[in-house]
């Protein structure tokens, strides 16, 4: 018993000691960091990491007394050298990988990492397809260069360039970068047109060669992703070609930019090699903090630890430093723990010289990979925090320019704002939805010494001049055809494009090629197919823009309206002698002879009593009543109203009759000028309703679009080829082998209607379009010849070029005839009439009461008055009597009643 006692309590004891000795923290975590240690990142980054882990450990808050230690490996920018050194290092126990800042190196280490469970935390290595799915293990502290080519991109659609050349180092680097950047050059409808990979260890003469080749093509502009060159090189070799010129466009990514900081002020080789080239940097905030490391990085060059000048990476290796350190420290405060374990299937290996059988796997290294997706600090870079993808959470772009040998900052750029001249930070996040309208930089100095922007694209020396396609027409051969005579390619249509190649800021040397018989009109579909399939370089001429054929080629913007319209017979109203008579309906018309004749007895009766120019024999006060409302119209009238009531109703008579002579003058003068249709035809609905053969033009889209779109049966329509056709087919009908109607564009129809007067447009057109020239797709000629045509229409070039061609005997479109309006209708009037009437009702009624008033006062008087007949007369006076007696009164002058009232009332009067 007492042998087994023992036993438990040396048992419990060494268990106790075993788990104190556990529970302790380790003295020191050993974290390795890859690099090439000579070379523009190594020097910034290698005294960044060493002050880095001296302010870790001497930081009481952080690890709590475990020392950080970092076990630096030079990879010699060597795939293979830094996979040794990454299998050197897992033998040393580290728990996390600093770098490589190669692409090609992070590939090849991240699967070491994979398998031995070792973050993998690189500050340099920026290939988007280091995927966080097919490498789980690798973070990445910078930004990578997916986000890099979207400003890339940004900045390329701000200047409005389509076609750039990519210059870019062959390897994954350079390869994935600029894959990148062609994804998001199609976002913006631009595109790569070449691209020039160079040797990883390139030397001038691949530069020579690559730069020589490149001056044979069109595109000006040059994006340049390559690995960092402190001797600039390629613009080097680009000044001598004579490539830094005013023609040219030089672009590159951040490399340019972190090579620049690397040097002193003092040091920095001569910049005038770099005139005009425009750069993307890495944006840091202005903190305090960076102030501070700024301020100890002077002090380490001066004690000899820092030979290079601080740049981005340097700043963004210092804080993977502590994003590596401040997870370890969340790590140990978990598990207070680090341990290895071996690998059973790397046991199983046979013993070799590189003894893969020892190395170990870290057994904290899924805790390790939470905690640092928990970072979440400010650095000297901004906030350090990983995305689900392992990248950085934000960040941005400085846009510098190269000018007299300075380097300039002419702009942001970030994802959510794209280009600006204010900072990140003062920028609201979570705005995407930014348009190029909202982007904005200073003024940038180009190759040449430049301001104005460069149109980014040019005509090789050695290129053939481009073979524009022209219809050769057989009809309306006033827009474009072929002098039988001279065999020139002249009309509308050709001066339009000589004016506008006039504005493009280059040569554009060309050669008309006739396109058709000259015997028929070519089909313009097959002309359009032609530039498509690189038979022809552009098409030139009335080429309407179509749905189906901007699938193909790109059209320029329109430089002449178009339509379809409906041509049909018409009879010229003009030749009826009764055409007076049309503005109005006849309801119309007989409203407005009763209107006249009620005004005029109204106002006869209004004014009778006290207008002497209303009275007289009856002929004449019959003539009055028909004469004067008639005579108002035309401002003749010689008698004056007297009356208030009269007065009034005059107003309101003559409102209505100001609106009703401005509405006929308006509706005459549109018959007058306007033909009237004779056709039953009323417009597109109607004539697809009926059975009736439809005319078109030889060669135009017309046919494809009533089938296609208005679903017309092919056997109704009757191709035509010329004017005559037009003419002829017309006349003749339906019933006489002809049409009812011809479906044309407007510039035709109206060419055609400038010598005919038998035929007119039906309503409006019912479609909108355009003509506009041909160019192959992503050509730069589509898009500045568009703006010469806008420059044209703006200056009114383009208004003379028609009317040279067109108007010398008028301009077609002025002489065009239209169908004629409705007529007037009473339902159009009838409030005015109804306020008319109204007013006229109640002057009416006011006079009538008015009147009978005095009429009893006449009557009582009599009666009272015992000398006047009427007083003797019975109470059984006949009704008619009273009336007939009323009338008499009415017809006496209100002037002689009112004397007689007043007579009445003053007897005494009557003896004076």
């Amino acid at each position: 018993m007492k042998h087994l006692m023992f036993v438990h309590i040396f048992i419990l004891i060494w268990v106790i000691l075993n788990d104190s000795v556990c529970c302790q923290r380790p003295p020191v975590v050993n974290v390795g960091a890859i690099f090439t240690f000579n070379s523009v990142i190594g020097r910034a980054a290698k005294p960044a990491m060493n002050a880095a882990v001296s302010d870790v450990n001497a930081d009481p808050h952080i690890l709590k007394g475990t020392k950080l230690k970092i076990i630096m490996e030079d990879a010699n920018c060597s795939v293979f050298m830094g996979s040794i050194e990454a299998f050197q290092l897992v033998e040393r126990e580290i728990v996390a990988i600093i770098g490589p800042q190669s692409s090609g190196i992070a590939h090849m280490i991240s699967a070491i990492a994979n398998g031995l469970q070792v973050p993998l935390v690189s500050y340099a290595a920026t290939d988007p397809t280091l995927s966080a799915l097919q490498f789980p293990y690798f973070f990445r502290t910078t930004q990578s260069d997916s986000y890099q080519m979207a400003a890339m991109a940004d900045l390329i659609e701000f200047y409005g360039w389509k076609e750039v050349i990519a210059i870019f180092v062959d390897d994954d680097y350079g390869r994935n970068g600029i894959s990148a950047l062609d994804n998001e050059l199609a976002k913006k409808m631009s595109k790569i047109s070449y691209k020039f990979p160079l040797p990883t260890q390139f030397d001038l003469s691949n530069i020579s060669e690559l730069l020589n080749n490149s001056k044979m093509l069109g595109p000006r502009v040059y994006v340049v992703h390559v690995n960092f060159d402190p001797s600039f090189r390629i613009f080097a070799t680009a000044h001598k070609l004579q490539m830094m010129t005013s023609d040219y466009v030089w672009l590159t990514t951040d490399w340019l930019s972190a090579t620049l900081d690397s040097f002193s002020p003092t040091n920095r080789p001569s910049l005038h090699i770099l005139q005009g080239v425009v750069g993307l940097r890495q944006f840091t905030p202005e903190s305090r903090q960076k102030k501070a490391f700024v301020s100890q990085w002077r002090q380490m060059q001066q004690k000899g630890l820092a030979s290079s000048e601080l740049n981005t990476y340097g700043l963004y290796a210092y804080d993977t430093v502590w994003a590596v350190a401040r997870s370890i420290d969340k790590l140990l405060n978990e598990s207070n723990n680090i341990s290895f374990s071996f690998n059973g299937k790397l046991s199983n290996l046979q013993a070799t010289a590189i003894q893969l059988e020892k190395l170990k796997v870290f057994d904290g290294g899924n805790l390790l990979l939470k905690k640092l997706l928990e970072t979440n600090f400010t650095g000297l870079t901004g906030q350090v925090k990983f995305n689900p993808d392992r990248n950085l959470v934000s960040g941005g772009y400085e846009v510098i320019n190269i000018d007299q040998r300075t380097i300039r900052r002419v702009g942001y750029w970030t994802n959510h704002s794209g280009l600006s001249i204010l900072p990140p930070e003062t920028l609201k996040e979570g705005q995407d939805n930014y348009t190029r309208l909202d982007q904005q930089l200073h003024n940038v100095t180009w190759p040449g010494g430049k301001t104005e922007k460069p149109r980014g694209w040019v005509v090789a020396v050695n290129e053939r001049p481009l073979r524009i396609g022209v219809p050769y027409r057989h009809s309306f051969v006033e827009f474009v055809t072929q002098s039988h005579s001279s065999h020139k390619i002249e009309g509308y249509c050709t001066d339009v494009f000589k004016a506008a190649r006039e504005l493009v800021p280059y040569d554009v040397p060309y050669v008309f090629e006739p396109f058709g018989d000259g015997r028929s009109n070519p089909h313009y579909g097959e002309l359009v197919q032609m530039v498509a399939n690189n038979v022809f370089d552009g098409a030139v001429g009335d080429i309407a823009i179509v749905t189906n054929r901007t699938k193909i080629v790109d059209f320029t913007q329109p430089y002449a309206a178009t339509g379809l319209v409906i041509v049909a017979p018409i009879s010229n109203s003009k030749s009826s002698a009764w055409v007076f008579l049309k503005p109005f309906t006849v309801e119309m018309w007989c409203v407005i002879a009763a209107s006249f004749v009620m005004i005029g007895v109204v106002i006869w009766i209004l004014e009778h009593r006290v207008n002497n120019d209303f009275r007289g024999p009856p002929k004449r006060q019959l003539m009055t009543i028909f004469l004067f409302s008639f005579s108002t119209l035309f401002k003749t009238n010689q008698e004056d109203t007297v009356s208030p009531l009269a007065r009034m109703v005059m107003v309101v008579w003559l409102f209505l009759l100001m609106v009703i002579t401005s509405s006929y003058t308006a509706s005459l003068t549109s018959i007058l000028t306007v033909q009237q249709l004779s056709s039953p035809i009323r417009g597109i609905d109607s004539l697809i309703a009926s059975n009736w053969p439809i005319g078109y033009q030889v060669g135009s889209f017309v046919h494809g679009y009533l089938t296609e779109s208005l679903f017309v049966s092919g056997s109704r329509l009757v191709p035509l080829g010329s004017p005559e056709e037009y003419e002829k087919a017309l006349r003749q009908g339906p019933s006489g082998g002809g049409v009812a109607a011809i479906i044309d564009e407007l510039p035709y129809v109206e060419l055609f209607l400038s010598k005919q007067t038998d035929f007119g447009i039906i309503g409006q057109a019912f479609t909108k379009g355009g003509w506009g020239f041909a160019f192959q797709k992503d050509s730069p000629l589509a898009i500045d010849m568009s703006t010469a045509i806008l420059k044209l229409s703006e200056s009114g070039k383009l208004r003379e070029i028609y009317k040279s061609w067109f108007c010398k005997m008028g301009c077609p479109g002025e002489r065009l005839r239209k169908s004629e309006p409705n007529q007037l209708h009473f339902i159009s009037f009838w409030g005015l009439y109804l306020l008319c009437g109204a007013f006229t009702f109640t002057a009416f009624l006011v006079f009538i009461l008015r009147t009978l008033c005095q009429f009893v006062r006449y009557k009582r008087k009599q009666r009272a008055d015992p000398s006047s007949p009427s007083s003797s007369m019975s109470s059984s006076t006949h009704c008619s009597q009273v009336i007939y007696n009323f009338f008499d009164f009415i017809d006496e002058k209100e002037e002689a009643i009112k004397k007689m009232f007043k007579q009445g009332e003053n007897p005494q009067s009557q003896v004076s």
